[in-house]
């Protein structure tokens, strides 16, 4: 029904009738009481309409609504995908992934390594042998179960606890101590901070310091990855603080209308530093802006190996076939410091953490599993963590023999051939090196 508040036009979407100018753009009045509430036609048009205009999939008779309520997403919360129940067993409904022996071992085996190994390193940096570490605590089945799932051939870009992934790949622990300690063996020239690893061999990016930067690099690779159509994604990890980065909401939306092959992997660990998620979102979290985005979005048990790597699993699977963008948030919780310089005991209880690590451990979980199928003896837990200690401590005394990178190496790859302004800029390190050196030793 025409609202006849403005000048009579005809209808250029030839309803046979005549409509106002406001009509024509989706005016409408309250009909009287036992009427249709919408002029099917009219709908109709503005469903074909709209659909074009806007890109938007109306339902039929879901094109308009008479009820003006608000949606602040608070009302309802996105559950959590699980497999594994605290005490190893399945849940009832759930179906496990086919996972034989060798496979589960093995990622049972590398989360304990990269547990041990991280309360190793973060010793040794309080002992001064290395400047700066990072650890994964708490966060194994996030990083693992994804790294399991994915081909070794798929791109992965990190945020800062991912090293899980090359250890899983078969990075040494030579090669991620030389990067710690910026040696002559640093394959990155000695010029990030430690822990910002990266093996092209491996697959996986060169970490940045600055928060989500690699978010819309992933989606132009996974752009990239589609125009090649090459059979790989790319994997773009990060955290519930760096979503809320200008950099996630683009990279976001290049992703889902360039359909790239990116898969997005938040790890939501509860505290981006100090900030707790609290402060970070009002909505529900991260998984909810997917959909926003027009990306199948998941929110899963990030410390449920077993349910990481399903998801995973599919989300690759859904990229391949149908090119488009996947979001995974996974629950997890820091349960180690940020940084070494940091002190969450300054703004989080310790019973807080206490809880996650002691009852809600993704590796006791998966252990537990294990024993129930009959796979896992708990004596290799103890055996596997002393042997890592011992090959680290090994490792340890070897790379710090080894030189530092030399100083004029600086210069070198800045541009593929030298130049006189930085020849110039070397000599002047040279000749302030030569008279103030040894303030350096």
């Amino acid at each position: 029904v025409c609202c006849g508040q403005t000048a009579e036009t005809t209808c250029s979407f030839e309803f046979g009738a005549m409509l106002c100018r406001t009509c024509r753009f989706g005016g409408f009045r309250r009909l009287p009481k036992g009427s249709r509430r919408w002029n099917s036609s009219h709908e109709e048009v503005v469903a074909d309409a709209g659909s074009a205009a806007w890109s938007l999939n109306f339902t039929k008779g879901g094109v308009f609504t008479t009820d003006m309520s608000f949606k602040d997403g608070k009302s309802a919360h996105q559950p959590l995908y699980a497999i594994l129940a605290q005490d190893g067993t399945v849940a009832e409904g759930a179906v496990e992934p086919q996972l034989d022996k060798d496979l589960a071992r093995r990622m049972l085996h590398t989360m304990i390594k990269l547990s041990a190994m991280d309360k190793m390193l973060y010793d040794s940096q309080r002992q001064g042998t290395i400047s700066f570490y990072m650890t994964q605590t708490g966060e194994e089945a996030a990083v693992i179960g994804t790294a399991a799932a994915l081909d070794d051939l798929d791109l992965c870009y990190g945020q800062y606890r991912e090293f899980g992934v090359l250890l899983y790949r078969g990075f040494t622990f030579s090669q991620m101590l030389a990067q710690c300690m910026a040696n002559v063996e640093d394959t990155q020239r000695g010029r990030q901070m430690p822990i910002h690893y990266g093996s092209p061999e491996l697959a996986f990016h060169t970490i940045s310091s600055p928060l989500a930067t690699q978010i819309p690099h992933a989606a132009g690779a996974g752009y990239s990855y589609r125009l090649e159509d090459n059979g790989k994604i790319v994997t773009c990890f990060f955290g519930d603080g760096a979503a809320s980065e200008g950099d996630f909401h683009a990279g976001m939306n290049f992703a889902a209308t360039l359909k790239a092959r990116t898969l997005f992997y938040c790890r939501n660990n509860g505290y981006a530093i100090s900030t707790p998620t609290s402060e970070q979102y009002a909505g529900d979290g991260i998984y909810a802006r997917g959909p926003a985005y027009g990306i199948p979005s998941i929110r899963v048990d990030g410390n449920d190996v077993l349910a990481v790597y399903s998801a995973v699993q599919k989300a690759r699977e859904l990229i391949l076939t149908t090119d488009t963008p996947v979001l995974i948030e996974s629950m997890t919780y820091r349960i180690g410091h940020h940084s070494t310089s940091d002190d969450s005991n300054r703004y989080r209880p310790q019973k807080e953490t206490a809880l996650w690590a002691q009852a809600l451990s993704p590796i006791g979980r998966f252990a537990k599993y294990l024993e129930n199928k009959g796979w896992w003896d708990p004596a290799e837990e103890e055996d596997i963590r002393k042997t890592t200690r011992a090959e680290l401590i090994r490792e340890l005394k070897e790379q710090e023999k080894k030189d530092k990178q030399p100083v004029p190496s600086l210069f070198d790859d800045v541009y593929a051939t030298t130049n006189p302004i930085l020849e110039q800029q070397k000599k002047d390190l040279e000749d302030h090196l030569q008279e103030f050196g040894h303030l350096y030793k």
